[in-house]
């Protein structure tokens, strides 16, 4: 019985994990734009170029506040799946940078900095959460295969 729940609750957390990734993936997405209207701002674009890249900052804090919540489900998925080995998934300085992303912006060289550090950031917990998908999707299939050879 337990295999089934097991397999059940992975299932759960492929799920919060793609979805992790979808929310993450937007969010580089939105902050790319960010950084190529801040590159124009920087050449002086002017105001009508400042407020566009204001507004792609804005999405780029939206969306990474949803990527933030999406992966708190996903955590809270991987905590209910018994796993073979402990996964090392360290998404926590992602989380932490998230919160502190738009904080104090005071000129064009720090907006881009910060949109580049961003970036890097979310490049790395998308890797993870990748690679933790991709494993949790070879665990179930296992659980499924060893559960048909036991009918």
């Amino acid at each position: 019985m337990r295999e089934k729940e097991n397999v059940v609750e992975m299932n759960e957390a492929i799920i919060a994990g793609k979805k992790a990734l979808n929310s993450m993936k937007a969010a580089k997405e939105t902050l790319n734009s960010a950084g190529n209207w801040g590159i124009w701002d920087m050449l002086g674009g002017g105001l009508f170029v400042d407020m566009i890249k204001h507004s792609k900052l804005d999405d780029a804090q939206e969306k990474l506040q949803d990527a933030k919540f999406q992966l708190q489900i996903f955590q809270c998925e991987l905590k209910d799946v018994d796993l073979p080995y402990h996964l090392g998934i360290e998404i926590s300085d992602f989380l932490t940078f998230a919160d502190f992303f738009f904080d104090g912006i005071i000129a064009d060289w720090l907006v881009q900095s910060r949109i580049n550090d961003a970036k890097e950031e979310l490049n790395n917990a998308i890797e993870q959460v990748e690679k933790m998908v991709e494993n949790l999707q070879k665990w179930e299939k296992q659980l499924m295969l060893g559960k048909e050879a036991e009918l």
